[in-house]
């Protein structure tokens, strides 16, 4: 089963910890990636699961930047 990181626990980092997992999660992606390109994938939801948690923690920082800004 595949876990996806809950939005409650992203939203109590601070920025520079979200900015240090978004660029976790960015890495983790690529090297799927490049598992699945050389055929080494074995779980293919993984790489859903961490485009949402990048999804996740984009939106989040976004939300706090427009939040800042008002």
């Amino acid at each position: 089963m595949v876990r996806l990181v809950k939005a409650e626990k992203i939203r109590e980092l601070t920025d520079d910890e979200l900015n240090q997992k978004l660029s976790g999660y960015k890495e983790e992606l690529f090297n799927l990636r490049f598992q699945l390109a050389t055929g080494q994938l074995d779980n293919h939801k993984r790489i859903k699961a961490v485009k949402k948690d990048i999804a996740r923690c984009k939106t989040i920082l976004r939300q706090r930047e427009i939040a800042a800004g008002r």
